[in-house]
C-alpha cells in the first residue's frame, strides 16, 4: 500500500499527524463539576450557574469569618507574596503588601466549610508557592477550586498579563477537576464606545486552552459583553470544558436586563455571573 505513494515519507508524516490528533482526542479531559457539587449539597435547585453566588475580596480574617458563615457559594480572594520577611503567600490585593492572614491559615479555615474558592493571581511570583500550599492543605477533591489569572491582553487592558505557559505549567500540579479561570486584561471608560473582545483575542485564547485538560472558564467583563457576544459564543462552543464567567468592574454600567438575552442564547449551566452588585 505504501509503495503506491510517490513520496513514502509524506505518507508516514500524514500517519503520524493523524495518530497525534487521535491521541489528543482520547486523552481524558474534565468538565466543570461546580454545579454538581452544589446540587449534591442541595445548595442550588438546578443546573443553572446563575444560582451560584459570590463573595469578593475575602482577604482578611474578619471578611473570611463573615463569609464562611454566610449564604454565598463561592469565595473569591487575592494572593500575593508578602512584601517583607517572612516571604510567603498572603491574602491581599495590590497595592497592599501585607495581610492579617496567610494563604495557609486561610485554607485551614476553609476546610471545615462547604464553600467553593476562587484564588486570583496578579503575579507569577506567588503562583508556584501558593499552589504548593493549596495542594498540601486542601485535600478535599470534591470542593470547587478555581484558579484565576489574566493571561492575555484584552480590550483597553493596560495591566501586564501573566505569561500564559508559565502559569499553566505551574498549574499542572493541581487535580484535573480544578477550574482554570483564564482571562484578558481589560479597561472600560464610561461615556465612550468601548471595544469588545475581538476575534484575534478569542482565537488566541482558544489556541492556548485547546490542549489544557482542566475545565476552563473565561472571565468576561459585563460591560463588554454585548459588543463581543458572537466571539464569546464561538469560544464557548469549542469545547464542553469551557464556561463563561461574567464579572463587573467597580465603575461599570449595566442592568440586570442586559443579561437576559445571553441567558436565552447560552445553556444556563455554561455562564456564571460573578457580579459585585445586581
Amino acid at each position: 500500500f505504501i509503495s503506491k505513494f510517490h513520496k513514502p515519507e509524506l505518507f508516514v508524516s500524514c500517519c503520524l499527524a493523524y495518530l497525534a490528533v487521535r491521541l489528543a482526542r482520547l486523552t481524558p479531559t474534565m468538565s466543570d463539576q461546580t454545579l454538581d457539587y452544589f446540587l449534591s449539597l442541595m445548595r442550588i435547585s438546578r443546573r443553572d450557574a446563575a444560582e451560584v453566588t459570590w463573595a469578593h475580596a475575602v482577604n482578611s480574617r474578619r471578611k473570611l469569618e463573615d463569609t464562611l458563615t454566610g449564604p454565598t457559594h463561592m469565595m473569591e480572594a487575592d494572593i500575593i507574596m508578602r512584601g517583607c520577611d517572612p516571604k510567603e503567600p498572603i491574602m491581599a490585593h495590590p497595592p497592599d503588601t501585607d495581610s492579617d492572614i496567610t494563604l495557609k491559615e486561610w485554607l485551614e479555615e476553609v476546610k471545615a466549610h462547604d464553600k467553593g474558592i476562587k484564588l486570583d493571581f496578579k503575579s507569577l511570583e506567588a503562583v508556584s508557592p501558593s499552589l504548593a500550599v493549596l495542594e498540601g492543605v486542601l485535600t478535599d477533591l470534591s470542593r470547587p477550586v478555581w484558579i484565576n489569572a489574566d493571561i492575555l491582553s484584552g480590550p483597553g487592558g493596560q495591566a501586564r498579563p501573566l505569561e500564559p505557559q508559565a502559569f499553566l505549567s505551574a498549574a499542572t500540579i493541581l487535580p484535573p477537576r480544578t477550574v482554570l479561570s483564564l482571562g484578558w486584561t481589560t479597561g472600560w471608560t464610561a461615556g465612550t464606545d468601548n471595544p469588545g473582545y475581538d476575534w484575534e483575542m478569542v482565537h488566541g485564547m482558544e489556541e492556548i486552552c485547546r490542549t489544557v485538560k482542566n475545565p476552563v472558564t473565561f472571565p468576561v467583563r459585563a460591560a463588554l459583553l454585548a459588543q463581543s457576544f458572537p466571539q464569546l459564543r464561538w469560544l464557548l462552543q469549542q469545547s464542553d470544558r469551557y464556561t463563561l464567567t461574567v464579572w463587573t468592574g467597580q465603575n461599570d454600567s449595566y442592568t440586570l436586563q442586559d443579561f437576559l438575552p445571553y441567558k436565552q442564547e447560552i445553556d444556563s449551566s455554561k455562564i456564571y455571573y460573578d457580579l459585585s452588585d445586581c
